[in-house]
């Protein structure tokens, strides 16, 4: 609640100082940048306010004060983006919905609290406590107290030590306009049309890798492939390599810009103004809240393979058709972040619980991290020469 209160007091009044919620989770590598949610995930950029650059791309500054990648109420109140001081560090992660409002919420009838549906899951209204260990609660889906949550099945009872295969069977596209197999042609370049996932390749032969993992040492490939879950989980070094094995390369920051704002400099892939939900750009309560809602440190836990098989988080390439750029590709904005070739360690775009507070859609950078960090929400797709 500490946490809570010191938050919305930066982001309605602003902060003279930095406030840490915790150290970094940066297990991955990540440097000893300050950290603002206890995860990691919002880090402290390297330079301080929300500023454009000279050149006019509007994304974040390398030391940008606030971590973007932090859960979003998009039904809360205050407006983040109108609110926050540009010079003050906002623990965002900790400004967590704390359920319906008690005093408003009605009795349950007869027959309980009733049913409920997160995303495709049916569930059930219950008491937290009542929600057994194949089942999770999802606060925001039910009347009643805080404690009543629809109770729905867990991600495939999800077991972080089970490496599940959902793109087995899938295979690229040819390439567009001369470029290579999963791309197309973006200005003098190629640049993949989806967020790229993995095939370890074995003296065998190759095979997919559980895009729910990080592939450590092992060899892998870069594949763009449409309807498949990407790969999260993995840093800028592994990407880059990844990316090699394919006979691509990371995209330097100016041509991920170029190709996510198309040829008339758009700041959504779609377009100036933001449409919500175009992306799959913004999530009610953080997930790694929601997976380890008893875990008074559940930011220490972002490199859990569950995170991503949760309902209503990661989506499958090519499921939001409308984010789209000039060009086609998909997903630019929201769903994964993208690592770029920066070898100070950038990543672009935000991810699916947060597309603003460090910049708007394709302005959206963070420069927390150096490339060997990793987390559920770290992705990355290749570019390759015309």
């Amino acid at each position: 609640m500490r946490k809570f209160v010191v938050v919305v007091a930066c982001a309605l009044w602003g902060c003279d100082a930095e406030q840490s919620a915790g150290g970094t989770a940066d297990a991955g590598g990540g440097d000893a940048a300050t950290v603002i949610d206890a995860a990691g995930d919002g880090a402290v950029g390297r330079d301080a306010a929300v500023d454009p650059d000279a050149a006019g791309d509007g994304a974040v500054g390398r030391d940008a004060a606030v971590d973007v990648d932090a859960a979003v109420d998009p039904d809360a109140a205050v407006d983040v983006d109108a609110a926050v001081d540009a010079d003050a560090a906002v623990d965002v992660d900790a400004a967590v919905d704390a359920g319906p409002d008690p005093d408003a919420a009605p009795a349950p009838d007869a027959g309980g609290w009733g049913p409920c549906q997160v995303g495709d899951a049916p569930g059930e209204c219950l008491d937290v406590a009542d929600c057994d260990d194949d089942r999770q609660p999802v606060p925001g889906h039910c009347p009643g107290p805080a404690e009543i949550q629809c109770c729905v099945p867990r991600a495939g009872a999800c077991d972080a030590d089970d490496h599940p295969q959902p793109n087995a069977g899938l295979s690229e596209a040819p390439g567009e306009g001369g470029c290579p197999p999963g791309m197309l042609p973006a200005a003098d370049f190629c640049v993949d049309r989806f967020e790229a996932a993995l095939v370890e390749v074995t003296a065998d032969g190759e095979r997919p890798w559980s895009p729910y993992h990080n592939p450590g040492d092992r060899r892998v490939r870069a594949v763009s492939l449409r309807g498949a879950v990407p790969q999260g989980y993995v840093n800028g070094v592994q990407a880059g390599r990844a990316c090699a094995e394919a006979g691509k390369r990371l995209c330097t920051d100016a041509e991920w810009l170029r190709a996510c704002q198309g040829p008339d400099e758009h700041t959504y892939p779609y377009g100036d103004a933001r449409q919500d939900d175009v992306c799959n750009d913004r999530r009610a309560r953080h997930p790694a809240v929601e997976l380890f809602p008893d875990d008074p440190t559940p930011f220490d836990r972002i490199q859990d393979a569950c995170i991503n098989q949760l309902p209503d988080s990661l989506a499958t390439t090519g499921s939001h058709p409308g984010c789209v750029t000039a060009e086609g590709a998909l997903d630019m904005m929201g769903n994964l972040h993208e690592w770029t070739a920066d070898p100070a360690g950038t990543f672009r775009g935000g991810f699916y619980v947060d597309t603003r507070i460090n910049g708007n859609g394709c302005l959206y950078r963070t420069t927390a991290h150096d490339t060997g960090h990793w987390d559920y929400s770290t992705g990355f797709r290749c570019c390759a020469d015309r």
